[in-house]
Formats: C-alpha cells, structure tokens, sequence
C-alpha cells in the first residue's frame, strides 16, 4: 500500500508523522471520507469544497489548491490500483508545542491520502434491514462544534459508538440538545411518511451522499422535508435508512425495540438504493488505473 504524504507516496510503514502534530494531540486538523466506483471518485469536487470550507473556519492553510488536493487523491487511487475503494484525506494542523495555541504550531500542515477497500456493514444487513437505537450522548451543540464541521475530533461520535456497540448495535441514533433527532454515530437519517421524505436539518452533518439521495428523490418526484424531527416520528414511519460515504445507503427495520413499518426494507428505500447504484456509475472523476 502506497500512502500520500507531505508531496510523497510512501509505504505504508514509512507514513509517519510527529507525536507534537496537534491533529495527533488535540484532534486539531480536517478530513474526507470519499468512494470510488469503477474507477470514478464519487462527487471529488463536493468533498473537496467540503474539506476547504471545514479548513477555512479551522484557518488551516494547506498550501494546496483544490486542483491540487484533487491530483493527490487521484495519484494515490492509481499508485495502488484501486478501481473501487474508500479515500481518507486528511490534513492536520502540524507540527507544534504541547499547548493548545495554534499560533505556536510550525511548518506545513500535514497532508496525507489513504486508499483502501471499506465494509462498513454486513451485506445481509443491506438485504433484511439493520436495527439501531437511541444513545444518551447526544450531539454537540452548534454553538460548541458545529456538526458541519468534518474535523479530526469525533470523541462525540465515538462515544455514542461505544454505547452502541456495548448494547449489541451497529450504529444509533443521537439526539441534538433539545431532544430532536440529529444523526447517527456517521450516518444521516431518513425516514418516510405518507409519501413524504424526511431528515434532519439542524444538529447534523450535511452529507455528500444525503444530497445525493435528496436530488434522486426530487427526480423520482418524491417530496422531501428537511426539519425537526422527533423519536417518535421514526417509530412510527414507513420506512427508515441511513446514508454515508461509507455505508451508502442502508434500510432501517427497527429502531429502539419498535418495528419499522412491515419490518423489512421498504419500496422506496429499495428504489432510491437503486437509483443510487446507478447514479455512481456516472457521476465522477474518472481517472485510469
């Protein structure tokens, strides 16, 4: 495996970086989890703009264009043949002292690209549907650490992961301060109702692949509501999925001991699944391996 790092492809034990960078100390750095289908990076353009918007009000300089950050995506999918497969980009603060203030931090922000292959769920779970709960940790409140932010700390995320994996669950739902439902541990929410597509607006994550699915949902002339949405709403839905760059798109049947509609993926979340598979086949940076 050959790894981007700092304007080099290294191996994989050769990636390495300095136990004073404060993304290692302080979780100070931003990131993107990014797909590639058949030799095509899903949406690069979207994860980029993503990943600089998240560095700007981090005021992280990589001394990269968005051009440039795109070339070492792609270089780093062909230096190790990947057609279908997981991006992590990461840039971190760099090299600093032992305290919190980013100004003593020197040199270059650290950039590094890591492909691989990436199984989130098992793929019986994607064909009976998955069960998740509700977890205490509830989401970081805006004001504290805006969920659009896609940085390096996710000590919220995990802890709500813990929770769930200790219960027996793959992945839970957290809930925003004011009890409405937020997000997963790394997914967003969907659910519907009478024909009627619902996630959550605020206290989320605004993900590449939940767009994705919004747009497919506007061209099955689906209608789709973006608010506060309550627990007990996605008990009582007809259908309820989650959506990642990772897990894709995958069907909820049970949520906190309550069935989900007929307790099996349901029509739509299997038609907008589909529509998804397809939509990756095209929509992409193409590159050759």
């Amino acid at each position: 495996m050959k790894i981007y790092l700092n304007g080099k492809l290294v191996d994989k034990a050769d990636a390495k970086v300095s136990v004073f960078d404060h993304g290692f100390l302080y979780g100070d750095g931003a990131f993107e989890g990014i797909r590639s289908y058949n030799s095509r990076v899903f949406r690069l353009k979207q994860h980029i703009d993503r990943l600089y918007e998240t560095m700007h009000t981090l005021m992280i300089d990589p001394r990269l264009t968005k051009k440039q950050m795109s070339d070492i995506v792609v270089a780093t999918l062909r230096a190790n043949k990947i057609k279908d497969g997981y991006i992590r980009l990461i840039v971190s603060r760099g090299d600093g002292d032992l305290g919190l203030d980013p100004r003593k931090c020197f040199g270059k922000p650290n950039v590094i690209c890591i492909t691989d292959k990436i199984t989130l769920y098992p793929a019986e779970l994607y064909q009976k549907g998955m069960e998740i709960i509700t977890v205490a940790t509830s989401k970081n409140s805006p004001n504290a650490l805006n969920p659009q932010l896609k940085s390096l700390n996710y000590l919220n995320n995990i802890l709500a992961k813990i929770e769930a994996s200790h219960c027996g669950y793959n992945e839970a739902i957290m809930l925003e301060s004011n009890g409405y439902v937020g997000e997963c541990t790394g997914d967003n929410v969907f659910l519907l109702k009478n024909g009627v597509l619902s996630t959550p607006h605020l206290g989320r994550l605004k993900g590449i692949t939940a767009d994705a699915i919004l747009e497919l949902a506007g061209k099955l002339k689906i209608k789709v509501f973006e608010g506060y949405i309550t627990r007990h709403e996605v008990y009582n839905a007809d259908e309820c999925f989650l959506t990642g760059t990772a897990a894709e798109l995958i069907p909820i049947v049970k949520v906190d001991g309550r069935t989900i509609g007929e307790g099996k993926p349901g029509a739509v979340t299997k038609k907008l699944l589909d529509a998804f598979h397809q939509l990756v086949k095209k929509d992409g940076t193409k590159y050759d391996v």
